[in-house]
């Protein structure tokens, strides 16, 4: 078997979706949901706040069902809310102490760095 076979065979197989993308989709498509509903139901204020959160999770939920089609812009947006979660989480922490804000905001650094990886970014279309 020749180096070019080989290589095909690896390209051919490496177009599918990894299950960290799609469990990293799930947990961030659920949390947009939480978050939204928490929006609506004033958790956040009544004006700039509830109107930031929601067109955040607006955001976030398209990019997410564009990373499940491996849509490079839909990596791009969950990137970028992984990110955005990450700071506002270790944010929050830093204001308040809760160690819940920490681990939330560790989880979301983890899945920024594995959606980061090469590995990733060459399944993206």
């Amino acid at each position: 078997m020749s180096d070019t076979d080989e290589v095909k065979k690896l390209e051919a197989r490496a177009h599918g979706m990894l299950p960290g993308v799609a469990g990293i989709a799930l947990f961030m498509l659920v949390l947009t949901m939480v978050n939204a509903f928490a929006a609506l139901n004033g958790k956040f204020g009544a004006g700039p706040g509830k109107y930031g959160v929601l067109t955040l999770c607006t955001l976030l939920a398209a990019g997410v069902f564009g990373l499940l089609r491996l849509r490079r812009w839909g990596w791009a947006l969950v990137l970028g809310g992984c990110l955005t979660l990450c700071l506002g989480n270790l944010f929050v922490f830093e204001k308040t102490h809760a160690g819940p804000f920490l681990v939330q905001g560790l989880f979301a650094l983890v899945f920024f760095l594995y959606l980061v990886r090469t590995e990733v970014r060459d399944r993206l279309r």
